[in-house]
């Protein structure tokens, strides 16, 4: 292995007689660091993509939540509340009850708007009230709403206009013919205070309002509510405050995380992520095609060479590892130096902003350890593959004649 090693290094570092030969193997050296290069470019910009587009929801994802297991509501007692508060791992839990509502305004109505009655607690859990540009957070115990930008938009609602009220309605559960239609809702009038502005979906979705509000429209009893939002302790383990709120309200609820209430849009980012890699690990795939010609053109220059060495006492394996080292210590170094010159142009766009999505929005761009592993893995094991089909071509015909 030695004297294969030795033999590669001297074939990779050192100038062929034929000029050919050499702009062949500059070429392929070129192809394997941009091949590096732009992988881990892309791969960079999508992880920044997607960092950018889980930024917002997370300022108002809980750590956890607590849904109804069966159904759309459960009831939580005085006593579970308090054993919740008590836990060391939880540090705020907010109340939620949420319900699809029907919105009108003037002469204009919207049918597909959830009701989210939040408790006092609720900014505590998440960081909604950073995403409020206009206007404010409602008070408690008020006809106070803030409504989604989308949903403001579709209706014209302004901020804070007392002169103009909403009137909010949902179904009254039961069955049998209705001959009233407004005595088959429950409603109410209130006010717009402030409009956030999260993402697209939850835009177009939610309006935000106090608890009461929501148990009122919805007939629900003091202890009953649809959900419970957790925010808990850093460096809590996630399994353990599980076990335990578990363990306090039953098999009543189901627990999920961040990633777990936002599944399809993970699924959707994980997706593109795929295939983004595999589109561009095909261009690889092409560019190594030249590490193969390289080797094969290599093999026809040195065959007097090669020869001389077969006849020294070489056996036709030690010349077959010289090349297939001299393919892989290629592919690996170039790898090594497109992840470098990749890193320096992430670190720059990252730095300085110089590519913009916007004339304000720089384009995003993240540093992922896992990149670096999965371009490094990923030209590498191609590399290895690339080098053993070209050294294989080598037969003792070959050389030794």
């Amino acid at each position: 292995m030695n004297f294969s090693l030795y033999i590669a290094k001297r074939y990779l570092l050192s100038k062929s007689s034929n000029n050919a030969i050499n702009f062949i193997t500059l070429i392929a050296a070129i192809s394997v660091v941009l091949g590096a290069l732009s992988l881990f470019i892309v791969l960079s910009g999508f992880a920044g993509l997607k960092d950018f587009t889980l930024q917002f929801t997370s300022l108002v994802d809980p750590d956890l939540k607590a849904e109804a297991a069966v159904g759309k509501s459960f009831k939580v007692s005085s006593e579970e509340l308090q054993a919740l508060q008590n836990h060391p791992d939880i540090v705020f839990f907010s109340q939620i009850v949420e319900e699809r509502v029907f919105i009108t305004f003037e002469d204009k109505n919207y049918p597909n708007a959830y009701i989210k009655g939040v408790d006092e607690n609720f900014e505590s859990v998440t960081a909604i009230d950073s995403v409020v540009p206009l206007g404010s957070w409602f008070s408690e115990n008020s006809n106070q709403i803030v409504t989604g930008w989308g949903i403001a938009n579709r209706l014209n609602i302004g901020v804070m206009d007392y002169g103009k009220t909403l009137e909010l309605y949902i179904p009254k559960p039961g069955k049998g013919q209705v001959t009233d239609v407004k005595q088959a809702f429950t409603s109410t009038k209130v006010i717009n205070v402030g409009i956030f502005d999260i993402n697209e979906a939850a835009n177009n979705k939610y309006i935000y309002a106090p608890i009461e509000m929501a148990r009122f429209l919805l007939n629900f009893e003091g202890n009953q509510i649809t959900a419970l939002e957790f925010k808990t302790r850093e460096g809590s383990k996630e399994s353990d405050t599980r076990e335990a709120i578990t363990t306090i309200l039953g098999d009543k609820v189901i627990l999920k995380n961040s990633e777990q209430l936002n599944d399809a849009l993970y699924k959707m980012l994980n997706t593109e992520y795929l295939a983004v890699y595999l589109i561009f690990t095909l261009i690889l795939i092409i560019a190594l095609f030249n590490v193969v010609g390289t080797i094969i053109m290599m093999i026809l220059d040195k065959k007097k060479t090669l020869h001389t060495l077969y006849h020294m006492g070489a056996t036709i394996q030690d010349i077959r590892r010289i090349f297939f080292l001299q393919g892989s210590l290629m592919t690996v170094f170039g790898g090594l130096i497109g992840l470098l010159v990749g890193y320096l142009i992430v670190q720059v766009q990252i730095s300085f902003g110089l590519v913009k999505i916007t004339p304000s929005l720089p384009y995003p761009m993240a540093i992922n350890l896992e990149n670096f592993l999965i371009v490094f893995i990923t030209i590498s094991v191609l590399g290895i593959l690339a080098s053993k089909v070209a050294s294989v071509r080598i037969t003792k015909n070959l050389v030794s004649y």
